[in-house]
């Protein structure tokens, strides 16, 4: 078993040493780089051995053990009996033989994708990393290679920034359920072990829900993040939620010092993303699971979702979105000064699924023609206009409707303002009401000298009018996405 103490003494160095210490108010000298506030875009990769049953979602570790769960069901028909045939059995057949992360760092690419997030360590305990720590990991086990030191090799040579992201706290209960019935999952459970601890899980897992972490997991859990800091050198680290639990707030503390002064120590830039304000406000960047803001923020943050709706890793039942609604999701985020993390999830050998393609290639193909419009992309005076109101909130976006071609969105870039019509008009006719000639007693209303429009993506220039209702635009142009009108201004 590994001996962490030494790794907690360098820990704590490390944190007395730098210019970030283990407390809110030290932590709050934090400022964001601008490499991420201008990157916009960014892709997100669930794949680890949940791909392999490819059922339900990647929660298949924790539901095959849950009795009533129909992964349960299928994990018996499909693999025979809990006793047989456990979670770990997925290991061997974990090869990952088709896994070319030169072919996936190009798609990247060609999607216009400016940072890359890799799930490093899920739930269910297996790490796609080398580690010290833990024998449970791709390198020594399954595919025998460094998935996330390999990726990060080809996305840099590509100028894609690479983060790593670890939901390892909830492993805590994750695989509890195993010990409900005859499985695998048995007791002794000790440190090093894949499904250690195994702990009972509440219906609640509110801020205080018992039993709480211990202090050898906590230990153990920062450890595994400091690792991961030091081997990678992660320009973002994500943590999923239950961070927010009241007994991770002292080792998230360390964390961010250590990551921040690490950063510092090496002249570049760090990036913590987290849910339910784990984090203080104003220590790292809020991110929104499968939601948005209804309005601009002052401060910057992310919205996470999946290109399909059902799971975040690959299954052979996916409900995949349509790119044209997720360029919409794009665009409206940026308008409010926040960025999206969009993921996909490869298959178990390593091959990304043909829609996942088609959608990232066609995103990409918008952003190559409007990506000025985005791309280092400020937040207007007002975000937008239009009859569609926007639910706020995390897992939020089944309630959204579609837009029309009157919801506008503003961003600044270059000197330019942008409108972007989240819809075509049929009629080629746009109606900006935010853009009209309004009363100049009115210190709020846009008074700005217009001096020419034109329309990303094609050499026409649009016959235009001011009134005192709004800025009229006739466009011949058509597109099943967004319209993005630049206009310069005198």
């Amino acid at each position: 078993m590994y001996d962490m103490s030494r790794y907690l003494e360098t820990i704590e160095e490390v944190i007395a040493r730098g210019p970030f210490q283990d407390n809110w108010a030290s932590l709050s000298q934090y400022q964001v780089p601008e490499w991420y506030r201008g990157a916009k875009f960014g892709i997100f990769v669930h794949w680890g051995l949940y791909s392999i049953p490819a059922f339900g979602n990647e929660w298949y570790s924790r539901n095959m053990y849950r009795q009533e769960a129909p992964e349960y069901e299928h994990h018996r028909k499909t693999y025979g009996a809990h006793t047989e045939f456990g979670y770990k059995d997925f290991i061997p057949m974990f090869k990952a033989e088709h896994f070319d992360p030169d072919e996936w760092a190009e798609l990247f690419a060609q999607a216009g994708a400016k940072y890359v997030v890799p799930v490093a360590e899920h739930h269910d305990g297996f790490q796609m990393y080398e580690s010290e720590i833990s024998h449970w990991n791709a390198v020594e086990m399954g595919p025998r290679r460094d998935i996330l030191g390999e990726l990060k090799k080809s996305c840099n040579k590509k100028g894609i920034q690479v983060g790593a992201s670890s939901h390892r706290v909830e492993h805590w209960f994750f695989m509890g359920h195993g010990k409900e019935f005859d499985s695998d999952i048995k007791e002794p459970l000790k440190r090093g072990d894949f499904y250690w601890p195994a702990m009972p899980e509440r219906e609640q897992h509110d801020l205080f829900s018992e039993p709480m972490p211990t202090e050898e997991f906590l230990q153990d859990w920062l450890v595994r993040c400091c690792e991961l800091v030091d081997k990678y050198r992660p320009k973002i680290v994500y943590f999923d939620w239950w961070i927010e639990h009241s007994s991770v707030h002292p080792y998230l503390r360390k964390f961010a010092a250590y990551y921040y002064n690490r950063a510092s120590e090496w002249g570049s830039d760090a990036v913590i993303n987290y849910k339910h304000d784990a984090f203080m406000f104003g220590t790292a960047v809020p991110d929104l699971e499968r939601g948005k803001f209804a309005d601009t923020k002052p401060y910057f943050w992310q919205t996470d979702t999946s290109t399909a709706l059902n799971s975040w890793g690959y299954t052979e039942n996916n409900d995949f979105r349509l790119a044209e609604d997720l360029i919409c999701e794009l665009v409206d985020i940026v308008s409010k000064n926040g960025c999206l993390l969009l993921n996909v999830g490869p298959k178990a050998d390593g091959k990304i699924a043909e829609e996942d393609r088609a959608i990232l290639q066609k995103i990409g193909q918008w952003l190559k023609v409007n990506g000025e419009a985005i791309y280092d992309a400020r937040s207007w005076r007002k975000y937008g206009e239009g009859p569609t109101q926007i639910v706020e909130g995390q897992f939020s976006e089944g309630e959204n409707k579609g837009f029309t071609s009157q919801d506008f969105r503003f961003t600044m870039a270059g000197g330019f303002l942008y409108a972007i019509a989240l819809k075509c008009s049929s009629e080629g006719r746009y109606h900006i009401q935010s853009l009209g000639e309004k009363d100049a007693s009115k210190l709020a209303n846009f008074h700005g000298i217009i001096k020419k429009i034109e329309v990303l993506g094609s050499s026409e220039l649009p016959e235009w009018s001011r009134d005192e209702e709004a800025l009229h635009i006739q466009s011949s142009f058509s597109s099943d996405c967004p319209v993005v009108f630049r206009i310069e201004m005198e």
